[in-house]
Order: C-alpha cells, then sequence, then structure tokens
C-alpha cells in the first residue's frame, strides 16, 4: 500500500533539504499496528512522503523503486525479519535511518550495534514518533565527512530506558559494567543504568573500545583506571574513587595492559 503525505518532496540523495522534510518507509507486518504507526507518521508536517509495507520483501521492492530518508521498521515479522532487514539496508549506497518499532526490548543492543538511530516501544506514541522524526533530521544533517563518520562509529550510542522513555547513552559516558545476572549495570558519571544484555556480550563487542575484564562481575574503561592496588584479598582497580575487585586470572593481563598503555602515553 502506498500512501502519500502532504509536503514538497526533496531532491534526490542523502541528505535532508532545507524544509527538513523526510521520506518515510513504515514496515510492519501487522495491519493495525501499521496503520496506527502510519497515521502518526502522516500527521507529522516534517513527513513528505510516507510508503507502509506489510513486509522486507514489499519494503525492498520500494526502497528500490525510490530513495527513502528513515525506515520505521517493526522487528518480528515473518519471512526476512526486521534486523535482517536492517543489514541489508546497512549495505546500501545510500542507507536510510532506522528506526526499530517493537514490542519487545530485547533486541535493543543488537538494534544500536546495527547504528540504529532510535528504538521505539509500542504502543507508539504521536510525541515519541515526533522525537524519532526529530533524531532523524539531525543525524541526516551531519556532514558525511569520513572523519565524522568515523566519530560516530566509534562512540556508538546504547538504549536506557528512563521513566519509560528511551534514551541513547554514548558508551563513552560508561566508566565500568557490572553484571547482574542476565543484565549489565552501566556505571557512568551521573548514575547507573540496567541494560537486558550479559557482561560476556559487551566485553566482545567493546574489547576493541579499551573496555577490559578485571573480574566475572566487572568491566571497566582501561583508560580511567586511576590505580591499581594490593589489598589484603588481591588487587582492586581504582576508578572516580570506587575500589573495585580484580580477580587472580585477570590481575596478570591487567598489568600488561596498563603497562603498554602507559608506554604508549609517554611515546607521543
Amino acid at each position: 500500500m502506498l500512501v502519500c503525505g502532504q509536503g514538497r518532496e526533496r531532491a534526490r540523495g542523502g541528505a535532508v533539504n532545507a524544509s527538513g522534510f523526510l521520506r518515510v518507509l513504515a514496515v510492519d507486518d501487522e495491519p493495525p499496528a501499521l496503520d496506527e504507526l502510519a497515521y502518526h507518521l502522516r500527521a507529522d508536517p516534517r513527513v513528505a512522503r510516507l510508503n507502509t509495507a506489510g513486509d522486507a520483501t514489499e519494503a525492498l521492492r520500494l526502497l528500490r523503486d525510490g530513495d527513502v530518508d528513515v525506515v520505521f521498521l517493526d522487528i518480528r515479522m515473518p519471512g526476512l525479519d526486521g534486523m535482517e532487514l536492517a543489514r541489508v539496508l546497512r549495505r546500501f549506497a545510500r542507507p536510510p535511518a532506522i528506526v526499530f518499532v517493537t514490542a519487545y526490548d530485547d533486541g535493543a543492543v543488537d538494534a544500536f550495534d546495527l547504528g540504529a538511530t532510535d528504538y521505539v516501544r509500542k504502543p507508539v506514541r504521536a510525541d515519541r514518533l515526533a522525537e524519532s522524526l526529530r533524531r532523524v533530521i539531525g543525524s541526516r544533517v551531519v556532514p558525511s565527512h569520513p572523519a565524522a563518520l568515523a566519530r560516530a562509529e566509534e562512540d556508538p550510542t546504547i538504549p536506557i530506558e528512563l521513566a519509560g522513555t528511551t534514551r541513547m547513552l554514548p558508551r563513552s559516558a560508561v566508566r565500568w559494567v557490572e553484571a547482574q545476572g542476565d543484565y549489565a549495570r552501566l556505571h557512568t558519571a551521573e548514575g547507573s543504568h540496567l541494560v537486558r544484555v550479559s557482561l560476556a556480550t559487551l566485553a566482545e563487542r567493546w574489547a576493541d573500545a579499551g573496555f577490559v575484564r578485571v573480574h566475572r562481575s566487572y568491566l571497566v574503561q582501561l583508560k580511567l583506571i586511576a590505580e591499581l592496588r594490593l589489598v589484603n584479598s588481591g588487587y582492586v582497580v581504582v576508578i572516580d574513587g570506587t575500589e573495585l575487585p580484580v580477580s587472580r586470572r585477570h590481575t596478570r593481563e591487567l598489568k600488561d595492559k596498563l603497562v603498554r598503555a602507559a608506554k604508549q602515553d609517554w611515546s607521543r
């Protein structure tokens, strides 16, 4: 089904035009959910054109036939699901922004690993979708200079829930991570946030960003370690005045990494 909203469509290409109007594709296999999403999007003055699709196959056909700035995408769909479709879209020469719209929160971390601009929980609200469109416009007007793109890739955001609203937390704001069962608590300078992802998963994904495992329950940002101290029960690291235990199996590796980091700093 093709639905055209009011407004002037911008020129073909990857950037938003001066009016801020967007070409939008909404994808959901449940007609009532798709109708509700389309209703709210069509009512927003920043949407110049709205296409809708009931599955990934129809979405890809619409994407082939015309440029799209942002795809509002359900995750759990028959056939090619939302995550798989997002991976396909990332390979486009001019990939559209992705906003996942879902009733579940267990895909949030994977969604942002795929570079999603936002993650909206169902049932959708007009004000929440308006915030998503604002974020999309902000992301699309950023200059596509390689250095700017590299910085965005180096500091991805993590979705966190605050009073029923999903907020984006930059990974660089995380000081250390604490395991809490199948969840992880992200500690920042301002507080802490619980996310549904295991510490082991974060340790693997964030290793290249300088996060190191110091204990089965702790992952820390190496450059923020102020001290490695020997106490009666073993070693601890100190970050922001907080002591975190270092397990015996991680002590030698941590010492080596700290020495290498110090040498690199001195050689600059």
